[in-house]
């Protein structure tokens, strides 16, 4: 018989019960960091292009996004641990099919099935952590929960590339396997015949299937646009009719839903609408260029995989302790104040990088690296707090689940749109290079020079000239991503001002203030 109220863990069960969540969060959102500085040697495991390749992360995080509200959902039907230790077993399952195939659509199903489980894990972790912990101190267990946020995605670039580097690529899908049956056996041994207090509230499978088909349509449409030559293709039309038309239907059958699958009436909030706009756009930014680095690092400038994820690692330094800070800061000031620095810091940031250059590299990326992991550890926490702020308790957690799904989701389509920059900016560069080097002009003497110099023949100059100006030109448009990524940093910085101000009351009960920073724990996701 469940026990609906069953007395708390303690004692070595408590700690091995804390390390295991803490442990499912890192995994989750590791596969998610670490997998970027994978890419090119997936593409060449699979024997597929590199974009095809990115399909492979970007529909792993469309998973994760529309599993986020469905986690929030089971926790409030069937409890926690059981949903939580049946998702870590598909996990696991998908992480083993991933590590087997040869078949690149087999593969990318099983990405999409360890997305969506591991996004379920998300909101059921945090829920799980927090019951556990005493009233007095559900701070602390929030702490711990979001210890394990920020830190595991800094961190994942480096291993992620040394993974692929020394024991390669499909290890990654290996180390999954036992870490997450060994999660999913003990949570379920540790919590097993504990009951839960069911809220009967239906599932919105229509809201759920059309979102699911509107974002799949989008991500497959910015993932094949540069392959299939955009509207020229009729699979293209086809895609954008379908999402069209899914839209407009969502969006009449969420309005007049009684319990919708998201909660888009929030929209109605200009807090909630800023503040998950900028998120949105925020993060759409920062994934797309993370992803962007790592892989042309590897592919354009022969970086290994261990050495392009190296370099993300100055974000980690302060990325956590500014979360940390900002908890705290948050209470005093007001929450535009604090977003618009953030935003304009990483406009700075953006700025700074579009003057990347191939010499010195590592100098030119630490510094503005330094200064992007004190914006990224500061980001979530301004911008949760002036979306939440005039909202009711009870839309409070929805405000929650519809912006981490904008959220999570602006990553995946960050990834593709940065991708489409560099392939339709690159082409312009090569053919201003090529102008102004003509056989004729003295800069092209100038240029070949030294390449005859050492020993090269005529003809091998001109190619291994040619070489060097793709690889300026691709230099060229990402310096361009980088400052238009600046320009729209500056507009959301100037964007928060037109919330409504956000000073706190004087006195917060302390049931308002952990859950607000539960929220705003949960906010800063992968």
């Amino acid at each position: 018989m469940s026990i609906i109220y069953a007395k708390r863990l303690k004692g070595w069960r408590f700690i091995l019960f804390n390390g295991c969540l803490g442990l499912s969060h890192a995994l989750v959102l590791f596969n998610a960091g670490a997998y970027i500085a994978m890419l090119p040697r997936v593409a060449g495991g699979l024997g597929i292009p590199l974009s095809y390749a990115t399909w492979t992360q970007t529909d792993y995080m469309i998973g994760l996004a529309l599993a986020f509200p469905v986690g929030g959902w089971l926790s409030r039907r069937i409890g926690e641990y059981r949903p939580f230790v049946a998702a870590f077993t598909i996990f696991a399952l998908a992480s083993w099919i991933c590590a087997f195939s040869s078949s690149f659509y087999v593969y990318l199903a099983g990405r999409i099935v360890m997305g969506f489980a591991g996004g379920l894990t998300l909101p059921l972790g945090q829920s799980l952590l927090i019951k556990e912990f005493p009233d007095k101190r559900k701070s602390v267990g929030i702490g711990v929960w979001s210890l394990f946020t920020l830190t595991p995605f800094t961190f994942a670039p480096p291993f992620g590339g040394w993974i692929a580097d020394t024991l390669g690529w499909r290890w990654l899908f290996w180390i999954n396997v036992p870490v997450a049956l060994t999660i999913a056996g003990i949570v379920g041994a540790l919590l097993y015949g504990r009951g839960y207090k069911r809220i009967w509230r239906r599932f919105d499978f229509t809201g759920f299937i059309l979102i699911a088909v509107i974002l799949g349509c989008l991500q497959t449409i910015l993932n094949i646009g540069n392959d299939w030559d955009w509207t020229n293709s009729p699979l293209m039309d086809a895609l954008i009719i379908v999402m069209a038309i899914s839209l407009a239907y969502w969006i009449v059958w969420e309005l007049g839903a009684r319990y919708p699958f998201l909660d888009i009436g929030l929209f109605a909030h200009r807090n909630f609408t800023i503040g998950a706009l900028s998120l949105f756009l925020g993060f759409l930014c920062f994934q797309g260029l993370l992803s962007m680095l790592i892989v042309q690092l590897q592919i354009t400038l022969g970086y290994s995989s261990w050495l392009a994820g190296l370099v993300f690692l100055p974000m980690a330094i302060f990325a956590k302790p500014m979360g940390g800070i900002f908890h705290e800061i948050i209470k005093r000031f007001d929450a535009r104040l604090l977003a618009s620095f953030n935003l304009l810091g990483f406009a700075a940031t953006y700025f700074w990088l579009s003057r990347f250059d191939v010499s010195d590299a590592y100098a030119d990326l630490f510094w503005p690296k330094l200064l992007e992991g004190i914006c990224l550890g500061s980001f979530f926490v301004p911008l949760t707090a002036l979306m939440l702020h005039g909202l009711p308790p009870e839309r409070q957690w929805r405000a929650v689940e519809l912006a981490g799904l904008m959220r999570i989701a602006g990553g995946a389509f960050g990834i593709t749109l940065q991708t489409i920059i560099i392939y339709q900016r690159k082409p312009f560069h090569m053919t201003r290079i090529a102008e102004v080097l003509t056989p004729l002009a003295p800069r092209y003497d100038k240029a070949i020079e030294p390449l005859l110099e050492v020993g090269l023949s005529e003809r091998q100059a001109f190619i291994k000239l040619a070489k060097i100006v793709e690889r300026e030109s691709v230099l060229n448009a990402m310096n361009d991503a980088y400052w238009l990524a600046g320009c729209l940093f500056v507009g959301l910085s100037i964007l928060v001002w037109f919330a409504y101000p956000t000073r706190q009351p004087a006195k917060w009960t302390i049931a308002r203030a952990l859950r607000r920073k539960a929220q705003q724990a949960l906010s800063e996701g992968p």
